[in-house]
């Protein structure tokens, strides 16, 4: 069911900090005219935490650059993102990354304040995106001791926590691990709530999905995808994966912001989507996309006919920036670079952008 949402308000500025994805590149600089890189490369690396040296030390050396510095990929996603209106900030962790040490080390050697988290929006529940989260209640709790009245950090999920996730492969059954459950999470300090409908949060700056509608073709979730039923002791299909979706926002005089985590709706049917949300009576859905944000959810597709529909569509949604990140592969990067020239931007770990 469409939910009409004209409360999401119109943002002034939005940083994003990428904390885990599949890649890793401290070299690369975005195209021109995308995004603004505050943070991540080597050399802003080198000139914001690594140590300086006294002078005369090295031959005239200002910072020593140390490789401990630079963040770990992993296979998964965990973006901090900072919308500002006005005089106020709000702070969201979308996903937190498939484990407790990739998660950990990377706050760390990013030295980000994580205090200004408000909210943790988990997009689907499957391990290379929640199984950070425990050690990510932990560490934000921790650091908001300093400076809050108590206030703990929220947690925003699905109500449908599968007991297992998992795949076929070939005629064997492969589990993931358990996703944190309700109890954890809530034994670990955080304020849980559980939504499966579409809905605004923080000061109406961000809005989360509900089931995102698969209309395209070409786009059927993840082929042999399963659950495992407790109860039942029984495994059953679960290749449409109904429990995911995306977080957006409106950023001032560019358009909307998508945050995807893994795309098993389809990338393009939730950029479609997105827009219908905005739907009104002044036309918003009209308004241009500025960028897609994560995993595509690409990188298995073994038809590159598949590949080019996705792209062929999304061009069509006429985004000015594709941070395509963690399950989008190489191929379609490819594509999109080909197809839409300029576009692609690093979603690489550590990378810190201004919009």
């Amino acid at each position: 069911m469409l939910i009409m949402s004209p409360a999401l308000v119109e943002i002034d500025d939005l940083e994003i900090q990428i904390i885990i994805d599949n890649e890793l590149d401290p070299l690369s600089q975005p195209a021109p005219d995308t995004v603004h890189l505050v943070g991540g490369s080597m050399g802003l690396i080198a000139l914001s935490t690594s140590p300086s040296l006294q002078p005369g030390e090295r031959g005239g050396a200002v910072k020593e650059l140390r490789m401990e510095d630079i963040c770990c990929s992993a296979h998964g996603l965990s973006i901090m993102i900072t919308a500002t209106k006005g005089g106020t900030k709000r702070s969201v962790l979308f996903d937190t990354g498939p484990e407790e040490q990739t998660w950990e080390r990377n706050v760390n050697r990013l030295k980000a304040d994580i205090s200004k988290i408000d909210l943790i929006v988990l997009s689907h529940w499957h391990r290379d995106h929640s199984g950070g989260m425990l050690k990510a209640i932990d560490m934000i709790n921790k650091a908001k001791q300093p400076c809050s009245d108590g206030k703990k950090v929220v947690v925003d999920v699905h109500p449908c926590r599968p007991d297992f996730r998992g795949f076929l492969l070939g005629d064997k059954i492969v589990s993931l691990e358990a996703d944190p459950s309700f109890e954890e999470i809530t034994d670990h300090g955080a304020v849980l709530t559980k939504h499966d409908e579409t809905h605004a949060i923080l000061d109406d700056m961000f809005l989360i999905s509900g089931e995102i509608p698969r209309e395209t073709s070409y786009e059927n979730g993840v082929k042999f995808g399963m659950r495992f039923d407790q109860s039942e002791n029984e495994w059953i299909s679960d290749e449409k994966i109904a429990d995911e979706r995306f977080l957006m926002c409106n950023l001032k005089d560019k358009g909307i912001v998508l945050f995807t985590g893994c795309s098993h709706a389809g990338v393009v049917n939730a950029s479609r989507y997105a827009r219908k949300l905005l739907d009104d009576d002044d036309h918003r859905s009209n308004m241009p996309f500025h960028a897609i944000v994560g995993g595509y959810h690409l990188a298995t597709s073994n038809d590159v006919k598949n590949i080019d529909a996705t792209v062929h569509d999304l061009k069509a949604l006429d985004p000015a920036i594709m941070l395509a990140g963690h399950c989008t592969g190489w191929r379609a990067k490819f594509c999109i670079e080909r197809e839409m020239p300029g576009s692609l931007v690093p979603c690489a770990v550590g990378m810190r952008y201004k919009f």
